[in-house]
């Protein structure tokens, strides 16, 4: 698995660097909330592969689309097969840098991240605040993030675009540790 999420990481251009200078999660939270005076709509997917480069300011998200857990099994099947089709796309990803990031600095900092996201194969550059806290040699990475369904070309049948909002608030919690696996 680890040789697998490293290739993953390389392909997509995160590029690697020094191998103690790699910390990996395997089990972040990504959350999607949208909210409509009709019907909230709330999923959490606790199987988010991510990869941190701290000396170069490099991340990379890798998220499992069927992974997401919906509160009514209809939601998941109307989410996976007619707006994401996570049979043609079966994952996101992001890529990017934390800006102005020191990751000597033990404690919280608030920094904004800016990268590209790609969802059901469209790539849009995007750009949030996050906190990030370095604790023992561990670092936790939180925050959110705005998602329009437009951008994304998420098609929303008429009857049901009161049910769905026209954007999506995405939150994710990550807490990274070094990387003692790789080779």
């Amino acid at each position: 698995m680890n040789k697998l999420l490293l290739l993953f990481f390389t392909i997509y251009g995160v590029g690697l660097v020094h191998a103690q200078d790699q910390y990996i999660t395997r089990q972040g939270e990504v959350t999607f909330f949208s909210y409509t005076s009709v019907e909230n709509i709330q999923a959490t997917n606790n199987q988010v592969a991510s990869i941190l480069y701290p000396s170069s300011n490099k991340i990379g998200v890798q998220i499992l689309m069927r992974a997401f857990t919906f509160e009514k099994s209809l939601m998941y099947e109307h989410f996976n097969e007619s707006y994401i089709e996570s049979d043609l796309y079966p994952k996101a990803t992001f890529q990017g840098v934390i800006v102005d990031f020191d990751p000597t600095q033990e404690g919280t900092q608030t920094r904004i991240i800016k990268g590209d996201f790609k969802l059901r194969g469209i790539t849009k550059p995007v750009e949030f605040k996050a906190m990030i806290v370095k604790s023992d040699n561990i670092y936790s990475i939180s925050g959110a993030l705005d998602v329009s369904i437009k951008d994304y070309e998420i098609k929303v049948p008429p009857i049901l675009s009161p049910n769905i909002a026209k954007n999506v608030q995405v939150s994710f919690k990550f807490q990274y540790a070094p990387n003692d696996n790789q080779k």
